[in-house]
């Protein structure tokens, strides 16, 4: 825990913080994130790094997981942050250290409620959430544009611009913050009445919006109620859709370990919320797949009812070490562990994110003490439809990624010194731009060498799509 200062200790001006920060140019010009891509690892094997982040995950959904990632390079590359992760360290930084997201890429960002029930923009995954050099943030999302844009079928100038566009909208919000006050900062948000003001009158823009604001109003605990649960006998339990959804092994998950675990966690939440989950009691609990890096981690669903028509949905999530956990410096991650993945990760959430979900808590399992977090599940929660985008739409979204970025960053950081470093001028935008196009190249040829490596059974999936066949022609 970092030391309180003393009155007398000086407080240095945003002024001096942003002369700081452009001085860091001398031992990291900003031209020297374009040149290195992977590390100082000369044997790097991507199988084996895949295999490793397979460790300890539930055994019969690896194949699921590897069926997930075998879809297209950009599958592969959201469930390859431990990949990136290792082939970051050891690339040039300039030893800014923010909170970082960890694993951003662009399905990582997307639309929920707030505590006051408006829809705000924000990062919303932050599972490998640790303090690291701000830019391994800002290159992961860079390389996410260009590979969605690739897989997409852009031509190969609007996936750079579509890159670019991201990392200079993340340099010019922060250099618009650096005149904000702390607080200021800390209460930020992008509401989706600012997304439509961002969007002018670009006519398609405004309509994605729309859809995405009537999306979200279908995401809500009732309709998941309608869709998830159902009532045999007058019991009402949640529905098993094998392999995806299914009800654990009872002598593994007893009630009595249940009830223990929801204790547990009930005492992380702020007392006037655990006041609130009082009212709803435990109903059923199940195994739910969630996303693409998560899969084989251990995912429970958790349905509560207040009264028989009046549910609340909970997601307990396995923490699990951050994929950034071995590479960042050990005097960045000191403190930051918090002696638990759970509360690493809510932590880090309520850092970063700009409101956060009210029933945001954590606890450990009694079944083999691994840590988990819990917070709601699909409280309005809507994401881009990344398969629909045109270059200018994804150009736009690559621009409101940035800014929402920056302010994650700002929140937890210091956007004075980062506006230093990064300057006025276009710079480390087009360097990131480099190294974006740089790495999509090597997912590419990670991600052919996973399938050769599926197709000669060295990995297991659940599916073997025939576009696969076209990867290794």
């Amino acid at each position: 825990m970092a030391k309180s200062k003393t009155p007398s200790a000086r407080i240095r001006t945003k002024g001096e913080r942003r002369a700081a920060g452009k001085l860091l140019r001398n031992k990291c010009p900003r031209e020297a994130h374009a040149k290195v891509i992977i590390g100082t690892d000369a044997g790097r094997d991507v199988i084996k790094l895949i295999k490793e982040q397979n460790r300890d995950r539930l055994e019969n959904l690896v194949p699921v997981r590897h069926g997930r990632m075998s879809q297209s390079a950009f599958a592969f590359f959201r469930g390859t942050a431990g990949v990136q992760a290792h082939d970051l360290a050891g690339t040039p930084h300039s030893g800014i250290i923010v909170q970082a997201c960890g694993d951003c890429h662009l399905m990582n960002f997307g639309g929920f409620a707030t505590p006051e029930r408006n829809l705000t923009f924000d990062i919303n995954d932050f599972d490998e959430t640790l303090p690291a050099p701000f830019e391994w943030d800002i290159k992961r999302l860079a390389a996410s544009f260009i590979v969605a844009a690739r897989w997409r079928g852009f031509k190969a100038a609007d996936a750079r611009r579509i890159a670019v566009r991201m990392v200079r909208a993340y340099r010019e919000s922060m250099l618009e913050r650096v005149d904000a006050g702390v607080l200021e900062a800390w209460y930020s948000r992008i509401s989706f009445a600012d997304i439509k003001t961002i969007a002018g009158d670009d006519a398609e823009a405004v309509g994605r919006i729309e859809e995405l604001e009537a999306a979200a109003q279908q995401r809500t605990h009732e309709n998941v109620f309608a869709k998830l649960v159902s009532s045999d006998g007058g019991k009402v339990h949640i529905v098993d859709e094998p392999p995806l959804i299914y009800h654990p092994d009872d002598r593994e998950v007893t009630l009595e370990v249940i009830t223990k675990f929801l204790a547990d966690y009930r005492e992380t939440l702020p007392e006037e919320r655990q006041m609130l989950y009082d009212r709803y009691h435990f109903v059923d609990l199940a195994l739910k797949v969630v996303g693409v890096g998560s899969v084989g981690t251990r995912c429970f669903i958790v349905l509560m009812l207040a009264d028989p028509d009046d549910p609340l949905f909970l997601q307990i999530k396995e923490a699990r070490p951050s994929v950034l956990e071995p590479y960042v410096p050990k005097s960045a991650r000191a403190g930051a562990l918090a002696g638990h993945n759970g509360h690493r990760i809510v932590l880090g959430q309520r850092l970063m994110q700009a409101a956060s979900d009210i029933f945001l808590g954590w606890a450990t399992g009694s079944a083999g003490g691994r840590d988990f977090y819990v917070r709601q599940l699909r409280d309005m929660k809507v994401a881009a439809v990344v398969e629909t985008q045109s270059p200018s739409m994804m150009r736009a979204y690559a621009k409101l990624c940035g800014m929402g970025l920056a302010r994650a960053h700002d929140k937890a950081g210091d956007a004075a010194q980062i506006a230093g470093y990064l300057g006025k001028s276009d710079a480390f935008d087009e360097a990131i731009g480099d190294y974006a196009e740089a790495y999509a190249d090597q997912v590419e040829r990670d991600y052919a060498a996973f399938v050769t490596a599926i197709r000669s059974g060295k990995l297991v999936s659940d599916t073997m799509p025939g576009a696969l066949e076209a990867v290794l022609r």
